[in-house]
């Protein structure tokens, strides 16, 4: 996905856990920050945490979405995700995406992924990998038209 790209629709979900969220219910909105992971993933464990804490110091102002994106067989079972995501209190919404449906419309090739979109919906970063939370917090500052302290 390229950056200034829309958002795509959020449809094709196996389930969602948490609530169901649209595209329509964002753009226009707030920002978003939608993050790919999966329970296979042992750096999208590590870095829920950090997730977390975006989801809840922001929750006025950026709306999380979690995207769970199997990368085996093993990642489909759907009583596995939901353990995971209350381990982990993952306690956003949850696209259970099963059949690779949102994954193929983002091009999204890796988890942890992490794709800023600001409040017209548009693609202002994407990044990848368990790291770079400083980095993640500078855009999602930047499209809330925040300055850095």
């Amino acid at each position: 996905m390229r950056l200034r790209s829309p958002m795509p629709a959020l449809d094709g979900a196996t389930e969602w856990l948490n609530g169901e969220v649209k595209r329509e219910d964002l753009v226009g909105n707030k920002p978003t920050l939608i993050h790919f992971w999966s329970v296979s993933c042992g750096l999208c464990k590590e870095a829920m945490p950090n997730v977390n804490e975006f989801r809840d110091e922001y929750k006025d102002e950026l709306e999380v979405i979690a995207v769970h994106m199997p990368r085996s067989e093993k990642d489909l079972d759907l009583e596995q995700i939901k353990q995971v995501a209350a381990e982990h209190e993952i306690t956003q919404p949850i696209f259970v995406d099963n059949q690779h449906k949102l994954t193929d419309a983002f091009e999204n090739q890796y988890v942890p992924a992490y794709y800023v979109f600001d409040e017209e919906g548009n693609l202002r970063h994407f990044q990848a990998g368990g790291g770079g939370m400083k980095m993640l917090r500078k855009r999602v500052n930047r499209v809330l038209g925040k300055t850095e302290k």
